[in-house]
């Protein structure tokens, strides 16, 4: 295995750190939440949240599920502040096969975030085209083991617990294939044993697929699988075998004990993006795929009789790279940010070149058609009405746009927005040194719904990112990221922003088949106003955070009350929730692992 430390091999680990940062008290004492709660809280926060029109018609005498809480103190001294993100490098190149990026090659692989050994530390995978995907194994204090998978030709790649056993497997896209699963040996394994993950075919998961996403979609308690193929790229690496098998389009995969059937919704797409949430309140959650060129993005409702398709966008990005779901103004409303490609300014520089791209890939659209090729933030008025209002809040044009990200960097309680860019190919932008477009990703901070630029946050790398993916990878309780870059090496960047506090969540189900509580939505009561964070597993662009979650906000906010919809719809509460802490939430009610 290789380790690097700043570049140079050393020892059988990656160290990023810098200095000796204690990280999280692992101690822990347990306390019971739920039906010890108070009920005039619980009803207090409940009609808030009916009053705001973000909460659905679960009934309301169902107030509390009992739960237990973990808690684990951060270290103070444990966050270090230098006003800025530190970068460290990652010995992990996604390459092509002979090192020319020709099209569909240039859109690179994600990345996920996960605690994979059960140890408390968020590890690394990254995905690789030409050689195999790495996983890094958190030790503690940015030092990192690098492991290879013995595979490539990678796209999305997500961190979920499929089989509901307490331990996150793996399962990624691949050119050309279906879903490629990796289990989790789990406690077969020593914590450090190589080999952890072991290849398995999973059955009814073996149509095409490119974006992915997994959730509870029929409310049965188990994982289903959402997969959109990209049609072009398997015309372009099968040929007619791809014409002949007509198995590519969108997919739902329903899980049925173990194996899945497959339910066809589409027979087309040029699926880079997936999303999935509850948008009309129903408690089902409903999808959004996000099609790459000329064809529309397509949205589903989730009824009790099947999937509707509706037309609910104004106006949609016309190649959708990415999607972000997040309440951005802390008003109740889930806002979708959708990724596209604009200049992200109009020096002639800039405009020379991106001219070429404009006149041969993107002619004038005809009249009505709704597609615009910008970014586009997406908010629905209290009618269910959706307004674009990324030209309003200047979101609109940021580059060539992969990944893009919500969480609240800077911990003021307003999510910010990372935006990852870049473009190579050897066609599309031959008249450019090394045929490739150089853009800095951009870090936007939230000033309460409206966004500014931030360089001097030091995330304005121009490796020519794609995936992306953010959590605590330090244990000090603030965001750090994580980009897989094409032909460059992948970048962690470390948050050393000062000021403003945290708290995390992690929401357990033990004895269910969703022991991760993919698809709970936790609210956070704070004196400035009311928080809200989802447990998803698919994010931005082909890549998976994990299900921590995390709250920040001014330092002297003192939160009042956490309040937890779990994905059954249920609740369960817990008062005087602090600054500084992790919690780990668990229902009592469903059994144990």
């Amino acid at each position: 295995m290789n380790a690097y430390r700043n570049g140079q091999s050393v020892s059988p680990m990656l160290s990023l750190s810098q200095s000796d940062h204690a990280g999280r008290h692992r101690t822990a004492v347990r306390i019971n939440a739920g039906s010890r709660m108070l009920a005039a809280a619980v009803l207090f926060a409940l009609f808030a949240l009916i009053f705001s029109g973000c909460a659905p018609s679960y009934d309301l005498l169902n107030l509390t599920v009992p739960a237990s809480v973990q808690v684990e103190q951060f270290s103070p001294e444990a966050r270090l502040c230098a006003d800025q993100f530190i970068t460290h490098d990652l010995p992990h190149i996604t390459t092509t096969e002979d090192g020319i990026i020709r099209m569909y090659e240039a859109n690179g692989a994600g990345v996920a975030i996960n605690d994979l050994d059960n140890d408390g530390d968020l590890d690394l995978v990254l995905g690789n085209y030409d050689n195999p995907n790495s996983i890094f194994w958190n030790l503690g204090n940015l030092n990192f083991r690098q492991e290879p998978m013995p595979v490539g030709r990678t796209r999305a790649v997500t961190a979920v617990d499929v089989d509901g056993d307490g331990w996150t497997d793996l399962a990624l896209t691949r050119v050309g294939g279906a879903i490629n699963f990796w289990r989790n040996r789990g406690a077969e394994l020593a914590a450090d044993a190589p080999g952890r993950f072991i290849q398995e075919f999973v059955s009814g998961l073996a149509k095409p697929a490119y974006a992915m996403d997994w959730a509870d979609l029929d409310a049965d308690g188990d994982l289903d699988a959402v997969t959109a193929s990209y049609d072009i790229g398997l015309l372009t690496e099968l040929g007619n075998e791809y014409l002949l098998k007509d198995e590519a389009g969108v997919y739902i995969h329903w899980n049925e004990a173990g194996e899945f059937r497959a339910q066809r919704l589409a027979e087309e797409a040029q699926a880079l993006a997936i999303a999935l949430w509850d948008e009309d309140g129903d408690g089902r959650l409903d999808l959004l795929v996000g099609n790459d060129f000329a064809l529309p993005d397509q949205f589903w409702r989730n009824h009790a009789a099947g999937w509707q398709l509706a037309s609910i966008f104004p106006e949609t990005t016309h190649s959708t790279m990415s999607f972000d779901l997040a309440d951005v103004d802390n008003s109740g409303r889930t806002a979708l940010f959708a990724s596209d490609m604009k200049p992200p300014d109009t020096n002639p520089e800039t405009m020379r070149a991106w001219a070429p791209l404009m006149e041969a890939e993107h002619p004038p659209l005809p009249a009505g058609d709704p597609q615009r090729m910008e970014n586009m933030l997406l908010v629905a008025d209290q009618d269910g009405a959706f307004q674009n209002f990324g030209r309003d809040r200047q979101l609109d044009a940021t580059g060539w746009s992969w990944a893009s990200l919500f969480g609240d960097l800077d911990q003021d309680g307003q999510l910010d927005l990372y935006i990852v860019n870049g473009f190579a190919e050897s066609t599309t932008f031959a008249h450019m040194a090394d045929h490739e477009l150089v853009e800095q990703n951009q870090a936007l901070r939230n000033t309460g719904g409206r966004f500014e630029r931030m360089p001097d946050w030091g995330l304005g790398s121009e490796r020519g990112g794609r995936g992306a993916a953010q959590g605590d990878l330090d244990g000090d309780g603030d965001l750090d990221i994580v980009v897989n870059n094409l032909r460059g090496n992948a970048q962690l960047f470390e948050n050393r922003l000062c000021g403003g506090a945290s708290l995390q969540v992690e929401l357990r189900q033990p004895g269910s088949a969703n022991p991760a509580a993919i698809g709970a939505t936790a609210f956070l009561e704070t004196p400035a106003g009311r928080l809200r964070r989802d447990v998803r597993v698919t994010r931005g662009y082909l890549s998976s955070d994990p299900g921590q979650l995390h709250f920040g906000f001014p330092a002297e906010t003192q939160p009042r009350l956490l309040l937890i919809r779990w994905p059954d719809g249920q609740w369960s509460t817990v008062s005087g929730p602090a600054s500084g802490q992790r919690l780990t939430v668990s229902r009592t009610d469903l059994g144990q692992e």
